[in-house]
């Protein structure tokens, strides 16, 4: 592309072996970032989307580590600066989106889901942030949920992690004025794979988008790539809602 507003920078992306992730780190490297494309532990996804990224020219490195792992995710900032010589871009987009009635639902299954979406993202922040706070223009984006906002039934760990998300948001916004900008973005209901044999969640049902059709990942990873760069300068503390018009804030 000819407007690679992010060359010279260095992203990382959780969760960016598939849907939304690969997409944003597709993205990210279409700007010219070089992405370190994290996975918790299928390596042939990684490798798989370092390779589409290495065939257009981009640069990328694979990562496996577990967001809630503290010595992983340390060793993949590490890492990073080692292989790129920096990190100015922070993309948190793992997550979990398990469904079970409350009623059901054990504390363990409750602080899995919360593990990997609020305490993965507290995790990779502070790894990263010696490295962000050496850059002049960082910027961290957080991947929420659209059940944050409307609430679902099944999903009480969801819903409570992503709204934590952009909480958070709120909070690191405000802590590094100035120095990282921290943004939300908020996808609605997707036209991506679902595992095979899993339902399609309740909350879907009311959730119909205005423009007549599901999102894409390449919905999303263009509003990412965004705020990643100088054209979101004045933007900060936002939550984005990204969905066709099916929730409006």
């Amino acid at each position: 592309m000819a407007d690679q507003e992010l060359a010279g920078r260095v992203a990382i992306v959780t969760g960016a072996g598939r849907n939304i992730g690969r997409g944003i780190a597709h993205s990210l490297a279409a700007a010219g970032a070089a992405v370190v494309v994290n996975v918790r532990s299928n390596k042939a996804e990684a490798d798989a989307v370092v390779k589409e990224i290495e065939g257009k020219g981009g640069k990328a490195v694979a990562a496996i580590a577990d967001v809630v792992d503290v010595a992983a995710i340390e060793t993949m900032a590490a890492a990073a600066v080692s292989r790129f010589g920096r990190v100015d871009i922070l993309v948190n987009n793992a997550a979990l989106r398990a469904e079970k009635p409350f009623e059901q639902m054990s504390l363990d299954e409750w602080r899995k889901v919360i593990g990997v979406v609020l305490d993965g993202a507290f995790i990779c922040v502070k790894a990263c942030l010696p490295h962000l706070k050496k850059s002049d223009a960082a910027a961290i984006v957080n991947v929420g949920g659209l059940s944050a906002h409307t609430g679902a039934a099944h999903r009480a760990h969801v819903v409570a992690g992503k709204s934590g998300l952009v909480g958070l948001t709120r909070a690191l916004a405000h802590e590094f004025a100035g120095t990282i900008r921290v943004n939300t973005v908020t996808p609605g209901l997707m036209q991506t794979p679902r595992p095979p044999g899993q339902p399609e969640p309740q909350h879907h049902s009311f959730s119909n988008p205005l423009v007549g059709r599901r999102g894409v990942p390449e919905d999303i990873a263009e509003i990412v790539r965004f705020l990643a760069g100088p054209r979101a300068a004045y933007i900060t503390g936002q939550n984005y809602q990204l969905n066709g018009g099916a929730y409006l804030s």
